[in-house]
């Protein structure tokens, strides 16, 4: 019983950790990955290298986006930071 109680404090603060930490961080990153998934042609979006455009064409891993001035990049769909309205 007075190992429980000794090590109460470092569980309580794993715990704290899981809920501050850990949990949110897991969250982002699934609504991040469904984001990337529901790309659609036509699509603005931000790169996370900060290029505002157009998708205008999708596969699988790579996504090509259609800048304002016409230029189209080919990036990996995990470079996509988000969908503008």
């Amino acid at each position: 019983m007075e190992m429980l109680v000794s090590l109460s404090p470092i569980i309580l603060m794993f715990v704290i950790f899981y809920f501050l930490l850990i949990r949110p961080q897991q969250k982002r990153q699934k609504q991040v990955k469904q984001m990337q998934a529901d790309l659609q042609k036509g699509d603005a979006v931000v790169t996370i290298g900060g290029l505002h455009g157009e998708v205008h064409a999708i596969d699988e891993q790579t996504v090509v986006i259609a800048s304002s001035d016409g230029v189209k990049l080919t990036y990996d769909r995990s470079a996509i930071r988000e969908v503008k309205s």
